[in-house]
């Protein structure tokens, strides 16, 4: 199974995708359940945000497992789940940083199903479920550097990819989950 969640910055999604995952956790009891770490802590505001997701989960069974880059070399059993937290930050790191596989910018928006989507639909098919976070930053309305414009054409492409694949998507607003896809 996947499973999308979106919102805008601090609405709640990260909090609402981690109920999800031990509530599909608790319906696969002989599995591990892994929160997948996308975010390089660059600097302060990076690091208090980990230590603040890590607050957290703390004492809720997950398993980190960092993966700033390349989601094809995650494993699973039958019976894992999967909190991928974040998409945005995951294809960030893909299109900067030196390990990432989207740096060539003009073949960039050819390589977003090999790089992101289908690394996540095989992982959904090899585990119980997978739910993967993303954020809903395209409501801005303002013309953007011709960088941050490519970075927010990726995410929108890759957040359909995955939405079409999904089994369900929900939109966080305000701290309240509103079904988009079931």
């Amino acid at each position: 199974m996947l499973r999308l969640v979106t919102g805008g910055s601090c609405s709640g999604k990260s909090a609402f995708a981690e109920k999800l995952a031990i509530e599909e956790k608790k319906k696969h009891p002989a599995g591990t359940l892994y929160y997948v770490a996308t975010m390089v802590p660059y600097d302060e505001e990076c690091q208090e945000r980990i230590r603040r997701h890590r607050r957290m989960r703390k004492d809720k069974d997950f398993v980190t497992r960092e993966c700033h880059t390349d989601l094809s070399r995650l494993t699973a059993e039958k019976e894992d789940v999967f909190l991928i937290e974040c998409l945005s930050n995951l294809l960030a790191n893909e299109m900067y940083e030196k390990t990432g596989r989207l740096q060539e910018k003009s073949s960039a928006p050819f390589c977003v199903e090999e790089v992101i989507a289908a690394p996540v639909r095989r992982l959904a098919g090899q585990c119980a479920a997978v739910i993967v976070v993303t954020n809903e930053v395209f409501s801005e309305g303002i013309a953007f550097p011709q960088e941050t414009a490519l970075y927010l054409q990726l995410l929108g492409k890759s957040n359909c990819l995955l939405a079409r694949a999904a089994d369900s998507v929900t939109e966080v607003i305000c701290g309240i989950p509103v079904e988009r896809k079931q």
